[in-house]
């Protein structure tokens, strides 16, 4: 038994050994070679970080000063005046041009985009919230959700259900998740899917019912069972 257990042990030593011969004869081959994508990889990662604290920080902090301004005008409804600016400060549009790689300029998409839509300019809009890197939960629901009242407007009901579907499904929450669904059973009815519809319904139903959506889906319940 013993003298088994050594005729084992001793090809893989052997191969160990042998590995670790083949890869310093690598190595050593290849030394130049290695040497310079290691450097190539230390540059490329001083640089991203020279990006990030030289570059990116100073910008990200101006155009947070700036954008304060553009959000009061959003919040007063004031949409022309919050994408293109008073004069003094920067709208969404020109914070977008100043600062796009900045947090902050990436968040301007986003909010040009509501205000589009609120103008009646929903490809425009589309273009804008589709431009928008999701990083706020909350926001990726609402943004989704847009995109689908602009597809809505346009009469692209397909469009228009698939987003809020999306929206509905993008970090559910007792929020904003009954409120698409909602939306997307009424669009689904104008498209004929009386089955669809019936199920966003039941869904409200069952998984929001403390929702001001849930108070009132009994009769839409109804109607679609009906029409089935």
């Amino acid at each position: 038994m013993a003298k088994n257990k050594k005729e084992t042990t001793e090809p893989s030593v052997e191969a160990l050994e042998n590995a670790l011969t083949r890869t310093e004869q690598y190595i050593e081959n290849n030394q130049k070679s290695l040497t310079i994508i290691v450097l190539a990889i230390i540059v490329i990662v001083g640089l991203f970080i020279g990006y990030k604290r030289l570059y990116i920080a100073p910008m990200e902090k101006d155009a947070q000063a700036e954008i304060f301004a553009a959000e009061q005008y959003f919040e007063k409804d004031s949409f022309n005046l919050a994408l293109n600016g008073d004069g003094n400060y920067l709208g969404f549009l020109g914070i977008i041009d100043n600062y796009g790689p900045s947090r902050t300029g990436n968040l301007a998409y986003y909010y040009a985009g509501i205000c589009y839509r609120n103008l009646g300019e929903y490809e425009t809009a589309i273009d804008y919230l589709k431009r928008y890197s999701i990083k706020d939960e909350m926001l990726g629901s609402i943004t989704y959700g847009a995109i689908g009242d602009c597809y809505v407007q346009l009469n692209n009901l397909e469009e228009g259900v698939s987003n809020y579907m999306e929206a509905a499904n993008y970090e559910k929450n007792d929020f904003s998740t009954p409120v698409f669904l909602m939306k997307a059973g009424l669009v689904y009815e104008k498209l004929g899917k009386m089955d669809k519809a019936l199920e966003v319904y039941k869904q409200i139903k069952k998984d929001f019912p403390k929702s001001s959506e849930a108070r009132e889906v009994e009769k839409h319940i109804a109607r679609v069972e009906t029409s089935l």
